[in-house]
């Protein structure tokens, strides 16, 4: 990002301006709220702990669109090799191909962390004795 707050393409750093960071927040939150509401429903329902292994899906949304939203980097575009820095749904093509080498080595690098973010959470709420 630059000085003036106005985000700028960095190919491996930044690729979403900040309509599609809002958008990838809204993604997070809804993950959390889905994540929430199963944990509730498989607790109350008196589920036994191996179910909560169900709540890695909803943990994998909250966390693809939290650490999106941190790095102001979209996955799928990095793997498209596009950007989008104005309106929502404006793309525009990475020309360098080194640029979109280290664009998918980013996006490889968010879908990990998001995955392992996921995966330790869930593996928590398993591990707890309720």
């Amino acid at each position: 990002m630059s000085q003036t707050n106005t985000p700028v393409y960095i190919p491996g750093s930044c690729n979403l301006g900040k309509e599609e960071t809002k958008r990838r927040q809204l993604v997070a939150i809804l993950g959390l709220v889905l994540s929430l509401s199963t944990f509730i429903g498989l607790v109350g329902s008196d589920a036994t702990a191996s179910a909560r292994w169900g709540m890695f899906i909803p943990l994998m949304v909250f966390s693809i669109g939290f650490i999106q939203s941190r790095r102001k980097f979209c996955l799928a575009y990095g793997f498209m090799g596009t950007f989008n820095l104005g309106k929502l749904g404006d793309l525009s093509r990475v020309q360098n191909p080194e640029d979109r080498k280290a664009d998918r080595k980013t996006a490889l690098s968010i879908l990990l962390q998001a995955a392992g973010l996921a995966l330790s959470i869930t593996l928590a709420l398993v591990l707890l004795p309720l």
